[in-house]
């Protein structure tokens, strides 16, 4: 194998050039040109020649180029076709890379996890982009992928959402969802400079190493979940008035106190100042009001 050759501007704007590539916006599509960021997210996810690594959105193949380095076994989604004739060129001297031309939440990741390298446990690692980053690590989650840790690059804010606790104006259901499954870390935050085109906002490296099991245990997990984001659809509410009007949640009232007053809580308490161990509880104490109803659709997570 090669040194990667990629990570630095000019070999990038080399490459688009020779390919005469056009960034697509509704892609999101913003590519590395550091080095130092590159190193440190192969270095953060703990890379080893025994793991298999999906990476999701390799771009011109940056990054894909320093996995192949350090995994047994590379397999990249891909999700602009305009892309692959650039990715069989800068990928041409790595053999262990699998190039698949889909979108990722379409494709069957469980699946491809099983055939790719016999039901262990993958590593993730992207770039992703900014717009559908919460629906592809909640699905990942949700659908039972068998993921040991998620690296990846986000907005700095998004970063921030996942991992902060109670009380902090960036806590909400996605930092709830992100910590039932899993935990959080910042690795790095990343200025706009370090990507081409630059994007407006900052970015940060956050690795989310999946628990073995949740932290809490529930009775139903998509009461928990529905629990939680009737609590933060309307902010300003209390935790009561919120799933009182949430629509999704067909309990009285008067059973919603009851559970508020068994956690300790006031009546003004509101939902931002409830750990994950709280909302468990909360949602066990309302679980029997809610077990009479017959089973819906399962509502997931993947809308936080």
């Amino acid at each position: 194998m090669m040194r990667p050759t990629l990570g630095n501007p000019q070999n990038t704007i080399e490459i688009l050039q020779k390919y005469d590539f056009s960034f697509q916006k509704k892609f999101g599509q913003n590519f590395l040109i550091d080095t130092h960021v590159l190193d440190k997210i192969i270095l953060a996810a703990g890379i080893t020649k025994d793991d298999m690594v999906l990476e999701i959105g390799p771009g011109i193949g940056t990054m894909t180029q320093y996995l192949a380095e350090a995994a047994g076994k590379v397999v990249a989604v891909e999700i602009d076709k305009n892309l692959i004739p650039i990715l069989s060129d800068t990928l041409k001297d790595y053999g262990n890379v699998t190039v698949i031309n889909e979108d990722v939440l379409k494709l069957d990741i469980k699946k491809l996890a099983g055939e790719e390298h016999a039901g262990r446990l993958v590593k993730v690692v992207a770039n992703l982009p900014y717009y559908i980053t919460t629906p592809i690590i909640m699905g990942l989650f949700e659908h039972n992928v068998p993921v040991e840790s998620i690296t990846v690059m986000v907005q700095k804010e998004v970063a921030d959402r996942m991992q902060t606790g109670p009380g902090s104006k960036d806590y909400g259901a996605l930092s709830l969802a992100v910590q039932y499954y899993a935990e959080p870390y910042i690795v790095a935050n990343v200025p706009p400079n370090c990507f081409m085109p630059r994007p407006k906002v900052g970015s940060a490296v956050i690795r989310l190493t999946r628990h073995e099991k949740p932290p809490v245990e529930v009775k139903d997990e998509r009461l928990l979940f529905d629990i939680i984001r009737a609590s933060f659809n309307q902010r300003r509410k209390t935790l009561a008035n919120g799933l009182n009007n949430s629509g999704t949640l067909d309990i009285p009232k008067e059973e919603i106190t009851n559970a508020i007053e068994k956690l300790g809580k006031g009546p003004g308490v509101r939902g931002e100042s409830l750990t994950l161990e709280e909302f468990a509880r909360l949602s066990n104490y309302l679980y029997p009001m809610t077990a009479a109803v017959s089973e819906g659709v399962h509502a997931g997570s993947s809308d936080i």
